[in-house]
């Protein structure tokens, strides 16, 4: 087994990619449109010969095909991190391609000084550019929540400026904060009534009857059906007083601590908040799956390990499921997210943690930036304090990153009245 897979770039590959690009986001994303302002474009094409990092959100898997666009949009190519379990897939072809475009992989929950040693080198080259997603794995699901960011990407772009400053003492690196939202294109009407079939179709799945619901009600009755069908399962004593958030995140936490102690992971904190526990078993889970050579990696069977992967999918789509996340904003786009869970739950479709499936109906894609800067403004504090100089960094990326987010919600809109679930006094909901 070979542990880490370097990028090995290869021109007419990225040549037919360069052809083939708008056919594959039709075809796996149903994205027909990258949206890029000109004044964007001007800055993206200024950045050609520098050195940059570029960082973006990461709600599917359709952000890495969206930043190969930005690069030839910049006249140049980006290397990419992938996981090193991706380049497995399609029995490894999938991992040929990535090397190809520039793709070089990275096992999370390790120290891969392979995969470290590739980034710092390719951004301390000359005209070297990076693309990395701040959330890391697993992907959050939402395109209008940032999930917490991995500290460890600005210590790589620090030690890479180091690098750098040995070979050239101006070297430079310039970060780029970006953010993709993702707007459906039909008219409301046929966004209606796609939803309102879909959502028929898990319902009588679930043996369970609608009545004269609207549409937002419909959902958050299957969301309680599922919640009910859960705690059914794991065997959870409910509260009939608690809030549906309490009680979905009792499910999510006991999910997890379940995965842990039956294939007996060392180090898993109990007390952690789920997407850190989830973090933690996802690494593990891959350790595992990759036969990695140490101790503290569980030996288990390929039914055991079938078994936790689904169990911590599940846990994601749990951890991802929120109330007051649709019933605050009924746009199409945050009730496709969550029918995209439901029809993970119910109908076995693919799960959005494992890539997910096309778009019901047509999107196009907006791509925004915030102000590039360069890394040097943030050394000398770097220097003088480390801990200080890094979260000063992460916390600029943050912020720039959810200013980006909330000015891009007025690009969609809601199909329902926030809040409005009908007559609340004929149907009972927690």
């Amino acid at each position: 087994m070979k542990y880490f897979m370097p990028p090995e770039f290869k021109a007419y590959v990225a040549w037919f990619a360069d052809l083939t690009l708008p056919v594959a986001l039709k075809i796996y994303q149903n994205i027909e449109d990258i949206i890029i302002s000109d004044e964007d474009k001007a800055m993206l094409r200024s950045l050609e010969n520098k050195r940059v990092l570029f960082f973006t959100n990461h709600p599917s898997q359709a952000e890495p095909m969206i930043a190969y666009h930005i690069a030839n949009m910049m006249c140049s190519r980006f290397n990419y991190m992938a996981t090193r379990r991706a380049f497995d897939f399609i029995f490894g072809a999938l991992g040929k391609l990535y090397q190809s475009l520039g793709g070089f992989s990275i096992i999370p929950g390790i120290a891969d000084k392979d995969s470290m040693k590739t980034a710092r080198s390719i951004l301390a080259s000359d005209k070297g550019k990076l693309v990395l997603f701040p959330e890391g794995e697993p992907m959050c699901g939402e395109n209008d929540n940032l999930m917490p960011f991995q500290p460890g990407i600005v210590k790589l772009s620090l030690g890479a400026f180091e690098d750098a400053r040995k070979q050239d003492p101006n070297a430079d690196i310039v970060i780029l904060p970006g953010f993709i939202k993702y707007v459906i294109k039909s008219p409301d009407n046929v966004i209606v009534d796609d939803l309102m079939r879909s959502i028929r179709v898990i319902e009588r799945k679930l043996g369970a009857d609608a009545g004269d619901r609207n549409l937002l009600r419909r959902f958050m009755m299957v969301g309680r059906l599922l919640l009910e069908k859960a705690e059914e399962e794991y065997g959870i004593e409910v509260d009939e007083n608690a809030e549906y958030n309490y009680r979905v995140g009792k499910i999510r936490h006991v999910m997890l601590d379940n995965v842990a102690e039956k294939i007996g992971i060392q180090g898993y904190n109990k007390d952690a908040d789920a997407i850190t526990k989830l973090r933690f078993l996802t690494s593990v889970l891959e350790l595992v799956e990759l036969k990695y050579p140490n101790s503290k990696v569980p030996k288990l069977t390929d039914t055991e390990l079938a078994w936790a992967n689904r169990e911590c999918v599940k846990a994601y789509d749990m951890i991802v499921i929120k109330r007051d996340y649709l019933l605050s904003w009924p746009s199409p786009e945050r009730f496709y997210e969550y029918l995209n869970r439901y029809e993970s739950f119910v109908l076995g479709r693919t799960p959005h943690a494992l890539g997910g499936e096309p778009a019901h109906l047509p999107r196009k894609a907006h791509v925004v930036f915030a102000k590039p800067f360069l890394l040097s403004e943030y050394y000398e504090a770097y220097k003088k304090n480390r801990t200080t100089g890094l979260d000063s960094i992460l916390q600029r990326l943050n912020d720039d990153l959810r200013r980006l987010m909330n000015n891009t919600k007025e690009l969609t809109r809601c199909i329902i009245q926030p809040y409005d679930m009908g007559d609340t006094a004929v149907h009972d909901f927690h």
